[in-house]
């Protein structure tokens, strides 16, 4: 990253904390529902020196490895399903836009039903916050693959499994990591839909607790902690991974 533009992001926080400064010392809010900058930093620093949020985050990473990997997988073998079968595609494509459309908070009151309110409800959401646009990207990404490389691995002899191996998975590899970083955004975000309702633990049970308590500080540095998290991760692993390939693939300079 150039200096320049970390000196510009460190400067645009730095005006965020003084206008979040000015507003609390403004009283135009009581202090119990928003609180200075240095009472947030301290409910943080308290909460990772106690344990309490460290124990929060490994839950909540726990549920979205499981639940990402498994949306992943799942979103993968129905795209691939949709994009090679015309059958299938015209008859459960359409039907898939529409249950991306759904906000993840929807299907918690359906999980805490269907399991019960447990970890395992909370991994039943994050699924199926990732799992549909994995399969949309995957669809695109079969679709995408140019019909040239086909009829030329055909001419060649190449046919079934090898052909889609060897040709079309290459081929597609960049719209598919594509699916992968918004599979990550959107598992990211159904966890915590799925959190807040839980019975814990997980960051946000943590943040509903927080709630419940009046505990605006904590709050506040949970929702700091969440937005971190989700941009640090997708900034190192998944934005890296999906130029890497798209550089490798000659779509970026």
């Amino acid at each position: 990253m150039k200096l320049s533009i970390l000196l510009k992001r460190v400067i645009f926080i730095g005006v965020l904390l003084a206008i979040w400064q000015g507003v609390y010392m403004s009283g135009y809010f009581p202090a119990i529902q928003f609180p200075p900058p240095t009472k947030v930093f301290q409910a943080m620093v308290e909460g990772f020196a106690d344990g309490k949020l460290v124990s929060a985050l490994l839950a909540s990473f726990k549920h979205l490895l499981i639940g990402l990997g498994l949306a992943i997988g799942i979103g993968t073998l129905i795209g691939v399903l949709l994009g090679k079968s015309r059958q299938a595609d015209e008859t459960a494509g359409m039907y898939l836009i529409a249950m991306q459309s759904i906000p993840s908070i929807v299907w918690v009151p359906l999980a805490i039903m269907l399991i019960g309110l447990n970890e395992t409800a909370v991994i039943f959401v994050v699924v199926l916050g990732g799992t549909f646009v994995m399969a949309l990207n995957t669809r695109t990404a079969i679709h995408s693959v140019p019909p040239e490389f086909i009829k030329a691995a055909r001419t060649m002899g190449t046919k079934g499994m090898r052909l889609f191996f060897k040709v079309e998975v290459p081929a597609s590899l960049p719209y598919f990591m594509s699916g992968i970083r918004l599979a990550w955004a959107f598992s990211w975000r159904a966890l915590m839909a799925g959190e807040l309702l839980s019975n814990g633990p997980g960051l946000g049970y943590s943040l509903r607790y927080a709630m419940d308590f009046a505990q605006m500080e904590v709050v506040i540095g949970i929702i700091i902690i969440v937005g971190v998290i989700g941009s640090v991760v997708d900034q190192l692993i998944f934005s890296k991974m999906e130029k890497k390939v798209m550089r490798r693939w000659g779509l970026l300079k």
